[in-house]
């Protein structure tokens, strides 16, 4: 009787779990998580002599709505998220009116500085796609320039926090000018009136772990659920390292590859075939208890399609090229340490307490395994045909 106990109480508790795990995935479609959402604006910084220009390539919208992105990760969990799917929803010629109108108060949040002197921007240009699906990001271009005091006062540029990520690229005849991702209202680092700027080796590997972990946790949904469904399959330690290790090793050729421009993959193929990889190791999770040669295989091939859409983050941001194979393997770094991140706190959270009950699998893996196999499911058909 005490040796079935455990048994019994796994298939009371069965659908219990599902259960839960169903309202979760409700909760996910009808309030939708979708990864990468909110995307880094990106500013092309030119400094002369006597003037700076900025080409920023950015979410109009979030601007003249005053959404707050600096806690964000997803547009629909602010509290104006209404008024900001009002402006997404208008021609550029209503959007612009209503930009420029805000000007004054949205000019205030952009920080450029020469020396010690704030320079006020003027805007030089507006162009503002038509509407398109709503359910997508419209990125707009904002051309803005201002004169330089004369004097050799190096500028530096940044934002207000609440305006989110700003990567600032510092365009120059060579093409090696500096990059940098910017978070928390930072500024870039001084750029000269000639010349290029330089930021040291180790800020730039330090920058790039954090902005790889952050890809992770908290912005990579969908590789989050998919480093999860890997987790699943079993606690022993050999299959886990198996497939983590064939994941890491396919992922870093192809961001190394991507990153170099040897491999382009548009994200209108890369995405769905992600949201694919997840439900593939979710389902096999289910249905397999053993770990095969082409499960290992399989998850190399899905490991190639991450990288590819890690990839994609660092096409936004740019590379500095002094610093290029400093950033990557700076930003493959942040990847791995966030995927070490996951499987640790699955492990805590459920592994450690639950993984050598004789009922782990029926009642915790396998539901788990449904959630993410469903949410994958979700995510295949919405950036498929939506």
């Amino acid at each position: 009787m005490l040796r079935t106990a455990p048994k019994l109480l796994g298939h009371r508790l069965a659908p219990i779990w599902l259960l839960s795990s169903l309202l979760v995935l409700m909760f996910s479609i009808f309030n939708p998580v979708i990864a990468h959402e909110i995307r880094p604006a990106t500013a092309d910084v030119t400094v002369t002599a006597d003037r700076v220009e900025i080409d920023i390539i950015l979410t109009l919208e979030t601007l003249v709505a005053g959404l707050d992105l600096s806690e964000l990760e997803d547009t629909n969990a602010s509290p104006l998220s209404e008024r900001y799917d009002m402006f997404r929803a208008m021609g550029p010629d209503a959007l612009a009116a209503a930009f420029r109108k805000a000007w004054p108060e949205i000019g205030a949040q952009f920080q450029v500085r020469a020396g010690d002197m704030a320079i006020g921007l003027d805007i030089f240009g507006l162009e503002i796609p038509e509407v398109g699906d709503i359910e997508l990001v419209r990125e707009s271009v904002l051309r803005l320039g201002a004169q330089l005091p004369v004097d050799d006062s190096p500028v530096t540029v940044g934002w207000a926090a609440e305006n989110g990520p700003l990567v600032v690229r510092q365009v120059i005849a060579s093409g090696d000018g500096y990059s940098g991702y910017l978070t928390g209202g930072e500024h870039s680092i001084a750029l000269p009136r000639s010349g290029s700027a330089r930021q040291g080796w180790f800020t730039s590997f330090t920058d790039f772990i954090g902005l790889g972990f952050q890809h992770i946790i908290p912005k990579g949904l969908d590789h989050i659920l998919f480093v999860l469904g890997l987790f699943f399959f079993s606690l022993k330690l050999r299959p886990l390292l198996t497939q983590v290790t064939a994941f890491t090793i396919a992922h870093t050729v192809t961001l190394a590859s991507a990153a170099l421009g040897i491999i382009q993959v548009p994200p209108s193929i890369v995405e769905p075939l992600i949201a694919a990889s997840i439900v593939y190791v979710a389902v096999e999770n289910i249905l397999m208890t053993k770990l095969r040669p082409w499960r290992t295989a399989v998850v190399f091939g899905f490991g190639l399609l991450h990288g590819l859409g890690f990839a994609s983050v660092l096409g936004d941001i740019g590379l500095d090229p002094a610093r290029f194979f400093t950033g990557l393997i700076g930003f493959n770094i942040g990847v791995e340490l966030g995927q070490l991140a996951v499987i640790s706190a699955a492990f805590l959270v459920v592994g450690y307490w639950f993984g050598t009950r004789v009922w782990y699998r029926a009642v915790i893996a396998k539901p788990a395994s449904l959630g993410i196999a469903i949410m994958g499911a979700y995510w295949f058909v919405q950036r498929v045909f939506f």
